[in-house]
């Protein structure tokens, strides 16, 4: 059984598919239709709801946006789903009133995830104070509503809708017991009955003995992976529920692992970060860039907001896409990969995980459990470059990742990592040995360019042609060259438009 509020109100499931994702529940089960189905691969938008998350250094709920397409059911365990059919109360939500007042909806259809996402923006700026001295900057409305299309109105009003909403309170009133107090998403009593819930076990099953496994320790997740080594691991599931939505799969057994507290560790110890691989790209883009400062505007790019907000880390090293956005900044800084299970922890380089597409060394009875990276030293850049044909919310065609050491003008070492040119996130061997102990400067690069086409015979495809591909990664060596140069400061890394 699992165990959440709707709207406020508890619910409890039993005999429900695991693979039901929460908006069909919502649309099926619940006959809430206010949220839209659009595309069903957690691109558009329509579908979004509010997720309140206990914190776990306070007593509160954090609501995070959530595409509810590729959210199954199981995830919501624990937690406060906030749809927007709650906004049929009076008086009137200030996103919705500012929306009307701005015009800013016309055939309606991407409205309600768009109110969603402005909903839980506004909901982050009430519970924090001192947010609400100044309106909210270009930028902050840009990343809330990145991952919502809207195809009538252009962008104009809703953004204006938005700022004008996010200046006012909101205190429903409404006649339903749930509503009736101004503090109703932070209620003592269901904060109470979350933090019960979330120190329980939860499991779904239904009549046709499909399963949805929520282990909370490692114990119990390496029991569960030795027991049934053919079962889906699951985490935010931003991947894997593709299967179901587009290929039509039916998953017979999913183990959840974003329960496990094991898998949400970051530690600092002995001059490495250690990475959990439970962690979100929300959580990561807390703390990487303060170690390195390209993984901001590359983590900014990772998806769109409801994506980060459920996307982990080892989710995308263990799907071994090509393409995924993290694997080659890892490799470039020569990160090692944690693997468990009962037998006890083993651990790889990561550029040794990967053997070919979607292939890794990873056995039925593992798991990843985290990373750990060297953080830098004098005389080092990490440097990161993503070009996709879209700014945001879109996937790379290829994404550079250089770890650079250099002294006195000269290459002493580096790492060179590339995605989107092989059928696994791969090293340029021997343009690494073009650059390593050179000067540092266009000579080498372009020895290095050169040099990219014996490492790699990238692919053609819908997002970039093969001869494409490997250009722009010489362009990218090029950019690196600039950028680390006496007149750039690679502390405030450029946007994608600078160089793409």
């Amino acid at each position: 059984m699992i165990e959440f509020f709707l709207n406020g109100e508890p619910r409890k499931l039993s005999d429900t598919d695991p693979n039901l994702s929460i908006l069909e529940w919502l649309r099926t089960e619940m006959h809430l239709t206010g949220t839209k189905e659009g595309c069903a691969s957690g691109d558009c938008g329509a579908c979004t709801v509010s997720v309140g998350v206990l914190d776990p250094g306070s007593r509160t709920l954090r609501y995070e946006s959530v595409n509810s397409c590729i959210a199954v059911i199981g995830s919501l365990h624990g937690k406060h789903l906030v749809t927007v059919d709650v906004l049929r109360e009076e008086p009137a939500h200030p996103v919705q009133k500012a929306m009307i007042e701005c015009h800013g909806a016309q055939c309606g259809f991407c409205t309600p995830g768009i109110v969603m996402s402005l909903f839980t923006l506004h909901t982050a700026r009430q519970t924090a104070p001192d947010r609400l001295a100044a309106p909210p900057s270009h930028h902050e409305l840009l990343e809330a509503l990145a991952g919502n299309l809207c195809r009538c109105t252009g962008y104009r009003p809703i953004l204006e809708a938005a700022r004008r909403a996010c200046a006012e309170t909101w205190t429903p009133g409404g006649t339903g017991k749930r509503f009736s107090g101004p503090d109703w998403l932070q209620d003592s009593a269901m904060i109470a009955s979350l933090q019960r819930i979330n120190g329980e076990k939860g499991s779904l099953r239904d009549d046709q003995g499909r399963r949805c496994d929520l282990p909370q320790t490692l114990e119990e997740l390496r029991t569960l992976r030795a027991t049934y080594p053919e079962a889906r691991l699951i985490a935010g599931g931003t991947d894997l529920v593709l299967e179901i939505t587009q290929q039509l799969k039916d998953l017979g057994h999913l183990i959840s692992v974003e329960r496990v507290a094991e898998l949400q560790t970051l530690t600092i110890a002995d001059d490495h970060l250690y990475l959990g691989a439970g962690l979100t790209y929300r959580q990561l883009h807390e703390v990487l860039p303060g170690h390195w400062p390209h993984f901001a505007p590359l983590l900014e790019r990772l998806g769109s907001l409801q994506i980060r907000n459920r996307g982990t880390l080892g989710g995308n090293i263990g799907n071994a896409s090509p393409i995924g956005d993290m694997p080659p900044a890892l490799i470039a800084l020569d990160a090692e990969l944690e693997l468990d299970s009962l037998d006890g922890v083993r651990r790889m380089p990561l550029a040794d995980f990967f053997r070919d597409y979607r292939q890794t060394e990873l056995q039925p009875h593992e798991f990843i459990r985290g990373v750990r990276a060297p953080l830098p030293k004098a005389n080092e850049h990490l440097l990161l470059y993503k070009i996709s044909k879209r700014l945001d919310d879109d996937i790379s065609a290829v994404l550079g990742a250089f770890w650079l050491q250099l002294d006195n003008g000269t290459v002493s070492d580096c790492r060179l990592a590339f995605g989107g040119m092989a059928a696994i996130p791969k090293r340029a061997d021997a343009a690494e040995q073009a650059i390593r102990g050179q000067p540092w400067n266009d000579a080498t690069v372009a020895a290095a360019t050169a040099a990219l086409a014996s490492d790699f015979k990238p692919m053609s495809d819908a997002r970039a042609s093969a001869g494409y591909r490997l250009q722009v990664a010489g362009n990218l060596l090029q950019r690196a060259l600039l950028e680390t140069g006496s007149h750039f400061d690679s502390a405030f890394p450029l946007t994608v438009t600078d160089y793409a």
